[in-house]
């Protein structure tokens, strides 16, 4: 429940009826413990850019990769320059963001990026990232990634919807 929906703790606490202080000790407790699980099923995302590539080959699937942006609530920053940092236009309040990239057949995550500010736009998350692809790979993108072109085998991104308003008339 942590991890999917990050609640604070002291909801937390409450919906398992014990202290927040006790809460706080089981999720440092067991995130390892679901690490190590993960891992040993071989479900663990990437988190090396570099290592993406390889950790893709070894899994034996399509490769047709799904690329996007998301976005977690975090709790309001108290200083000035690190509420403007983490302040998202889109989604109204203060996040932190990362990028995912997922398998399109069987919806596993694959890689998962480094953590930035709400700020940061897609794209520049996913240049910054320098992410290498299997070259034999069809990466779905939206338009979040405008302008974005890995070394893949095709990228497909959905057209804008005057572009396609334009084009049926």
């Amino acid at each position: 429940m942590y991890q999917k929906s990050y609640p604070a703790q002291e909801l937390l606490a409450a919906t398992f009826e014990m202290s927040q202080s006790r809460c706080n000790y089981w999720i440092h407790e067991l995130l390892p413990t679901l690490k190590d699980a993960l891992d040993i099923l071989g479900v663990l995302p990437e988190r090396d850019p570099e290592q993406f590539a390889k950790h893709e080959a070894s899994h034996n699937e399509s490769s047709s990769l799904i690329i996007d942006g998301t976005e977690r609530r975090r709790q309001r920053p108290k200083n000035k320059d690190k509420q403007a940092l983490h302040y998202s236009g889109k989604k109204k309040t203060h996040t932190d963001k990362n990028v995912v990239i997922s398998n399109a057949k069987t919806k596993r995550v694959g890689y998962l990026s480094q953590t930035y500010p709400g700020t940061a736009h897609d794209k520049r998350i996913a240049d910054h990232e320098a992410i290498r692809y299997p070259p034999t790979a069809t990466l779905y993108k939206d338009t979040g990634f405008q302008g974005y072109e890995p070394a893949v085998k095709l990228t497909r991104q959905p057209k804008k919807a005057e572009e396609w308003r334009t084009a049926c008339l």
